[in-house]
């Protein structure tokens, strides 16, 4: 993952942002708004935006006006400025890489996201964390000082522990929010994400959010996460979640291989050309599903290993399969196998046991670890009973290759 420090104009002067890029070309793009009086750098959105990107998924999250890094005063805001901000970001990210098909709005900010995608026509999926069904909720934080409020247009709050300056303005902004309407008239597949216990914004919220909402809208309940979600593994599952639900509504995140008359059987291995990038493969054997690629370096993505990885992985798993067995029938106290492989190629000259004395040769060193009170007799037998695995074999062997054109 890469992250890339960037600014854009916001609604009131430029606001600091974080663009987290996944190896290789993103598949799509995310656009993450922050909780209330938080900042693009809380745990949440940093852990969320980074397991996105493992699923290829670029996501810009980003301060608004007033908080973090980013210009203009806190105290001069409100939802309205909130909603601008987050249109102001999928522009810049229409003009500079491509507009978001993903919004991601946690707590106030998914009250933000709700009431802005519909004014951003490529966004194709939404999804709301511990979100206040209306924006008013937040009011709760300055009951004590609604008095003063009323009475001066102002007053100083603490908020988590840090002082802000609310106006009357911020409130009554609030109060005007016509976030049911937006609701109804989303037209965006919707999911919402809720911890039943959470203490900031009761469960009820997600409760009407969902009501309101029109299908299609999903539901997934944070059992045991808390309202910033500061387990890095509640975070991760909601990336996780938030990744295969969308495959079924961005077009980007659909399956784009081409197709192929070819059929997988359990005695046969299949690849095909996954369609994204120079050389990707999708892989399938014996019903199991894998893809290889090739590094940056000679024109790939690197999104997974080189033929020749997947070779002496091969090896690998063979050569520890095949000293587990053994050890097994003898008895053995055999407590674990690790086998380090590496492949290259090498001149024939400097290979003392080859028969061949010009060109190159390939070569592949393994290194084997034992783990267990073994005697020096037992792994030295081990280490004779490895070089016999069935994959060493033929890879020693005379291999026949015949190749045919299908159809």
């Amino acid at each position: 993952m890469r992250s890339e420090k960037i600014t854009f104009q916001g609604s009131d002067g430029m606001l600091a942002a974080r663009l987290d890029l996944p190896v290789g070309k993103p598949k799509t793009f995310a656009l993450f708004a922050h909780c209330f009086t938080c900042s693009k750098d809380i745990f949440a959105a940093s852990r969320v935006a980074a397991a996105l990107t493992e699923l290829g998924v670029a996501t810009l999250r980003f301060d608004f006006t007033g908080l973090g890094q980013s210009d203009g005063e806190f105290e001069n805001t409100n939802f309205s400025s909130n909603i601008a901000d987050l249109l102001l970001a999928a522009g810049y990210l229409r003009d500079t890489h491509e507009a978001p098909s993903i919004l991601i709005g946690h707590s106030l900010g998914g009250a933000a996201v709700l009431a802005a995608a519909s004014e951003i026509d490529e966004v194709e999926a939404v999804a709301t964390i511990g979100a206040p069904f209306d924006p008013a909720h937040v009011g709760h934080h300055f009951l004590d000082h609604q008095q003063e409020i009323d009475e001066k247009g102002e007053a100083a709050v603490s908020i988590g522990g840090r002082p802000f300056k609310v106006k009357k303005q911020f409130l009554d902004d609030l109060k005007s929010q016509e976030q049911v309407e937006r609701l109804q008239h989303l037209r965006k597949p919707l999911i919402v994400f809720h911890a039943p216990l959470d203490q900031t914004v009761g469960i009820n919220n997600a409760t009407n959010i969902f009501v309101a909402a029109k299908h299609p809208k999903s539901f997934i309940s944070l059992d045991g996460a808390d309202h910033l979600l500061s387990r890095r593994s509640d975070a991760i599952y909601v990336a996780e979640i938030i990744g295969s639900w969308a495959k079924k509504y961005v077009k980007a995140l659909q399956d784009t291989k081409v197709s192929s008359s070819l059929k997988a059987d359990e005695n046969s291995t299949i690849v095909i050309e996954k369609g994204e990038g120079k050389f990707l493969q999708d892989i399938n054997t014996s019903g199991h599903t894998l893809i290889a690629d090739e590094p940056f370096s000679v024109g790939g993505t690197n999104r997974g290993p080189t033929p020749y990885d997947l070779l002496v992985s091969g090896l690998g798993a063979c050569t520890s399969m095949t000293i587990r067995m053994y050890a097994d029938r003898k008895k053995w106290p055999l407590e674990g196998v690790a086998v380090k492989l590496r492949h290259q190629k090498i001149h024939a000259k400097d290979c003392e046991e080859c028969e061949s004395s010009s060109g190159k040769i390939d070569r592949i060193d393994k290194e084997i670890e034992l783990k267990g009170e073994l005697s020096d007799e037992q792994k030295t037998r081990l280490l004779e009973i490895a070089d016999r695995c069935p994959v060493h074999q033929t890879l020693h062997s005379h291999v026949e290759i015949k190749t045919v054109l299908a159809g």
